[in-house]
């Protein structure tokens, strides 16, 4: 069974565009990933059409050679969208391959240690904040902050992750200038930043109850001096994790030792050779890995690296249903797996657009038997919902 035709789908997301890799083959299966294009990654669509010539006409079965030769003809640029690009090609293939065996994915990964994965809800409140048109209610306090909470706990989740927010005037606001919003480049971290997330974090445990997991996510926001800030405001608190991105290993090793909380990180890094670095320096205590950007066969590797080092691995997941899907595969068949990231908030519209919908069950996946990943995307639904012309952060204004 050989690659015959590699194309990309979009649609509407809302506030984004969801974006899928179709690859067929000479057998007549189809193959289906999910790739993001939405949070600083525009071009990964281009770097697939680009690599597709390489593809085709190779056997699906090899998708280990088909990446060993995609990352050598791209060595010079591995990173970044062309690692998006291949990890979707990756992950194609791996559909592809179960479906021929009538197996499901978990199955090519080394078979499931476990039927359900534990979820978190994630962007508890963010979605609600920054994008009301399709989240309602929108929240304006944190009266509305800590209603959220208690509807992760009506539903039945064990733990949720938020960001950070200013509450000023009646309105709230994100706060995440790594990202350019808004532009702070210098990055530093005041005192009203400190205390408006605390005030966040004190609302979430309010509507949450004692009892369910509070991650706090920081991303790029700040710098060494600033993390280290924010760590001893939130000390006190109960929270399960500090998420913080850096691209120093040693620096992130050095806020973790003056941490009270567990640190998790490394979500935007791709391939073994990123993260080995920061394995070295025992600098977090939970690596994050994204099996979308990775693809599922790199990211079983990067789990097995973790495993040596005695640190669990969650997985970042913040697409539409069928990376869900991929994540939920991975996740059963990894020893070391923490977590999987969910967004419990959906757009209205979601389930139309897949065969099938994730099947949550007191806040756990319950891993599919279906062959591949357990489900595909309504190419009729995605038809009647054209991508937006501009999405993403490089269209956000500052």
């Amino acid at each position: 069974m050989r690659v015959t035709d590699i194309e990309t789908l979009s649609c509407d997301a809302g506030w984004r565009n969801y974006h899928f890799v179709k690859l067929t083959t000479d057998a007549g299966i189809v193959g289906w990933s999910e790739f993001d294009e939405w949070y600083g990654s525009p071009g990964v669509t281009t770097v697939i059409e680009h690599l597709a010539g390489r593809v085709k006409g190779q056997p699906v079965m090899a998708h280990e050679r088909i990446h060993a030769e995609l990352y050598a003809a791209t060595r010079m640029a591995n990173r970044g969208v062309v690692g998006e690009g291949i990890g979707a090609i990756e992950n194609a293939l791996l559909d592809a391959k179960a479906k021929a065996l009538q197996v499901p994915c978990y199955q090519l990964l080394g078979g499931k240690l476990r039927d359900r994965v534990r979820l978190y809800w994630s962007h508890c409140a963010t979605w609600h904040i920054l994008h009301p048109r399709f989240y309602p209610p929108a929240i304006t306090n944190l009266e509305g902050t800590e209603a959220t909470a208690e509807q992760v706990r009506a539903r039945r989740f064990t733990a949720l992750k938020t960001n950070m927010f200013i509450y000023e005037q009646g309105s709230v606001r994100g706060w995440h200038p790594g990202f350019a919003h808004p532009f702070v480049p210098e990055l530093t971290v005041d005192k009203t930043v400190r205390r408006n997330l605390r005030a966040h974090l004190e609302a979430l445990r309010s509507g949450a109850g004692p009892d369910i997991e509070i991650l706090l996510d920081l991303n790029f926001n700040a710098k060494t001096a600033g993390y280290l800030e924010i760590l001893s405001d939130v000390a006190d608190l109960d929270l399960s994790w500090v998420e913080i991105d850096t691209y120093s290993p040693k620096a992130l090793a050095y806020i973790r030792a003056r941490s009270a909380h567990p640190v998790a990180s490394c979500e935007t890094l791709f391939g073994l050779r990123d993260f080995l670095p920061y394995f070295h320096e025992h600098a977090m205590d939970i690596a994050i890995v994204d099996a979308v950007w990775n693809g599922a066969w790199q990211t079983m590797k990067i789990s097995a690296a973790a495993e040596a080092y005695e640190t669990n691995v969650a997985l970042h997941n913040f697409y539409g249903h069928l990376s869900t899907m991929i994540n939920g595969h991975i996740g059963a068949a990894i020893p070391n797996l923490h977590i999987l990231e969910y967004d419990g908030d959906r757009l209205s519209w979601d389930a139309e657009l897949f065969t099938h919908v994730p099947e949550i069950d007191d806040g756990h996946l319950i891993v599919p038997d279906r062959p591949g990943w357990g489900t595909e995307p309504n190419e009729d639904a995605i038809r009647r919902r054209p991508p937006q012309a501009r999405s993403g952060t490089m269209t956000i204004s500052t």
